[in-house]
């Protein structure tokens, strides 16, 4: 049975809180205009309500996909967040080195040098250098 869109946008907002943190998560929605609100809200609602909510893949799992892909797509205001995240997740550095590394591989040496580049300043910016 499908949710409606309040639903998954409560259950993503609190999912996306407990994952990217609250105080990033409510700057976000502070800073939604008219312009951006709705692809804020869709994110919410798809993105964190609809998919990192569902059962049979934890989050340290759904970390690893994400920063791979982000990684490989060049995406890196997200892959810094997602960093984060990862860390919040379980992922140890090492185990996102080594995500980097096969991004290098698959993706392009640029790319996992870009990756690297984007951790170390996520990790600065946590304190776990």
């Amino acid at each position: 049975m499908a949710e409606d869109a309040d639903s998954l946008f409560e259950k993503g907002l609190a999912v996306r809180k407990e994952v990217l943190g609250e105080d990033y998560v409510n700057r976000s929605i502070a800073g939604a205009d008219e312009f951006t609100r709705t692809m804020a809200e869709w994110s919410t609602s798809y993105c964190w309500g609809a998919l990192w909510a569902r059962p049979g893949f934890d989050r340290r799992s759904r970390s690893i996909v994400n920063l791979a892909m982000i990684a490989a797509l060049n995406r890196p205001h997200e892959l810094k967040l997602h960093v984060k995240a990862a860390r919040k997740n379980g992922l140890s550095k090492d185990e996102i080195k080594e995500i980097f590394l096969q991004v290098a591989v698959y993706a392009g040496v640029p790319a996992g040098i870009d990756s690297f580049r984007i951790a170390k300043e996520a990790f600065k910016e946590m304190g776990d250098e």
